[in-house]
C-alpha cells in the first residue's frame, strides 16, 4: 500500500502541471504524416497561446486532418516565439496568419475551429463571438469567470448550433472513467463524504512590485478587455492572473473545475443545497495575491458532504498526495488522482470493498482533442466528453465556493430559480461588471 501511494504521489506530481511542452517534434504532427486533401482538413486558429492555449494547438495538430490557420495573442513577443518554434520544426509558417485582435481573426473565413486559451475573464466573450462567427470552439477551463457567464456561454453554443468542448481533459482519461464506475458500483457502501484536495507546492504568488509600463509589444488595454481599467503590474500578468478576482478565481477555479468535476460525476450530483468557506492569505500575506492561498469549502448535498481543501506552496496533502479525490464509504475509500486510483479497505467493515488499483496510461489532453474533432465531424454534441454545459456546471459549483468565501456567509442555493436565496449576494456576485465598453451579449 505504501508503494502504491508513493507511485500515485509521484505520478500526480509529474502530471500536475498538465501538458508540458519541451520541444517540437515533426513526428507528433499528424497532418505532416498523412496525405490528407486540403478540402478534408479542419483548420484551427488559436487565441491566447502563451500557456494551455499553445498546448492545445500542439495536441490539435496531432489529430489527422487538422491544420493550423492562424495564431492570435495580445503579446507580440509570444507570437514571435511560437512562430519561431513552428519554423524550427520545418513547418511552413507562410500559411499561418498572425493577429493581435481576435475579432479580426474571427473574420478569417477558412478557420473552422477556434481555441480560446486566454485568461479566464476573456473566455465568455471570445467563445460567444466565435460561435457567432460560425466557428466550433475548444474553450479552456474554467469556461466562465462568473455564474452568469457560464450560463450565457452554454446558451450561445445551443443558439448557434456549434460544437463546443470545455478543456477539462481528465474526462478523456480512461482511469478516471473506471474509477467512477467503481464508485457507482456500490462496492464502497454508502458514501457519506467526498474529499477533494489541491496542494500545489510549485504555485506561489509573485512578489509585490510597483506599477510600470507594459513590456514592449504588449497591448495591455486589450489584455484587460472587460476587466476594470488599471495600470500594468507585472505581478498580475501572464500566469499570475490566476490570483486576482478581476481575471480569475484562484486554485478553486484553476484546479477545482478538474477535481470537483469528478467528485460530482462520481456521486451523480447536481448542485449543493448550501455552501460555506473559510480561508485567507495565510501563507503569503506579503506577496501579490487576492484569492486565498489556503481555503476549505463545505458543500452540502442531500446525502453526503463534499469538502474542498486547497493550499499553495506545499505538496503534502491528504493520503500523502498533492491532489486527489477521496470517496469515503462504509466499506472502503477510493482515492483518485491524475496518477491513478486505488481502493483502501475499511478495516471494521462487515462487507469489505474489493481492493483495486489502476494507474494512468494515456494522455488526457491528446485524447480530449481526438474526441473533440470526432464530435466536430459528427455534429453531435452528445459525443463530446465535456460539453460546454458540462463545463458550465462544474464552473458554477466552483464559483459558488469562491462566493461563499468572499461573502463570509453560509449560502443557500435555490435550484429551481438558479440563484442564491440571498438577493444581495446575487446582485453582487452572480455576474462580474463589464468595463471599457465591453458587454456580455444577450443570448
Amino acid at each position: 500500500m505504501i508503494q502504491r501511494r508513493r507511485f500515485l504521489q509521484q505520478a500526480g506530481t509529474l502530471l500536475a502541471g498538465g501538458t508540458v511542452l519541451s520541444a517540437f517534434d515533426n513526428n507528433a504532427f499528424a497532418i505532416f504524416k498523412n496525405k490528407i486533401a486540403p478540402s478534408d482538413q479542419l483548420r484551427i486558429g488559436g487565441i491566447g497561446i502563451n500557456g494551455m492555449g499553445w498546448a492545445n494547438v500542439v495536441s490539435a495538430l496531432k489529430v489527422p486532418g487538422v491544420s493550423l490557420a492562424a495564431l492570435c495573442d495580445v503579446d507580440k513577443n509570444v507570437l514571435e516565439k511560437r512562430m519561431a518554434e513552428l519554423a524550427k520544426a520545418n513547418i511552413d509558417t507562410s500559411k499561418v496568419k498572425v493577429y493581435s485582435d481576435y475579432r479580426s481573426m474571427l473574420e478569417q473565413k477558412d478557420i473552422d475551429i477556434v481555441i480560446v486559451g486566454t485568461p479566464d475573464h476573456w473566455h465568455a466573450l471570445q467563445m460567444i463571438h466565435a460561435c457567432e462567427a460560425g466557428k466550433d470552439v475548444y474553450v479552456e477551463k474554467p469556461v466562465g469567470n462568473s455564474i452568469i457567464e457560464c450560463r450565457t456561454m452554454a446558451a450561445a453554443a445551443k443558439r448557434y448550433n456549434k460544437i463546443v468542448q470545455a478543456g477539462q481533459w481528465q474526462r478523456s482519461q480512461q482511469h478516471f472513467k473506471d474509477a467512477v464506475d467503481y464508485v457507482q458500483s456500490g462496492k464502497l457502501g454508502m458514501i457519506r463524504t467526498v474529499k477533494v484536495w489541491c496542494y500545489q507546492g510549485w504555485m506561489r504568488p509573485a512578489p509585490i512590485v510597483p506599477d510600470s509600463n507594459p513590456p514592449a509589444g504588449v497591448d495591455f488595454a486589450s489584455w484587460l478587455g472587460p476587466a476594470p481599467k488599471r495600470s500594468f503590474n507585472a505581478s498580475r500578468f501572464h500566469f499570475n492572473f490566476r490570483w486576482f478576482w478581476d481575471y480569475a478565481g484562484g486554485l478553486m477555479t484553476d484546479w477545482g473545475v478538474h477535481l470537483l468535476d469528478y467528485a460530482l460525476l462520481g456521486m451523480k450530483a447536481d448542485v449543493p443545497r448550501s455552501i460555506s468557506a473559510l480561508g485567507g492569505k495565510f501563507a503569503y500575506p506579503d506577496l501579490s495575491e487576492e484569492t486565498p492561498d489556503t481555503l476549505t469549502t463545505l458543500y452540502e448535498f442531500d446525502t453526503f458532504n463534499l469538502v474542498w481543501d486547497s493550499a499553495m506552496g506545499i505538496d503534502n496533502g491528504s493520503y500523502g498526495m498533492n491532489h486527489g479525490i477521496a470517496f469515503i464509504g462504509n466499506n472502503g475509500t477510493l482515492v483518485l488522482s491524475r496518477g491513478g486510483w486505488e481502493v483502501i479497505e475499511e478495516p471494521k467493515a462487515t462487507q469489505k470493498a474489493t481492493k483495486a488499483f489502476a494507474k494512468s496510461m494515456d494522455s488526457g489532453l491528446d485524447l480530449h482533442w481526438v474526441n473533440f474533432i470526432d464530435a466536430v465531424k459528427s455534429r453531435k454534441t452528445g459525443d463530446l466528453h465535456c460539453s460546454i454545459e458540462d463545463g458550465a456546471h462544474v464552473a458554477t459549483v466552483a464559483q459558488m465556493g469562491n462566493i461563499a468565501f468572499r461573502s463570509g456567509l453560509k449560502l443557500m442555493w435555490d435550484k429551481d430559480k438558479e440563484k442564491f436565496t440571498d438577493d444581495k449576494i446575487n446582485s453582487q456576485y452572480l455576474m462580474k461588471e463589464y468595463n471599457n465598453g465591453y458587454k456580455l451579449p444577450k443570448v
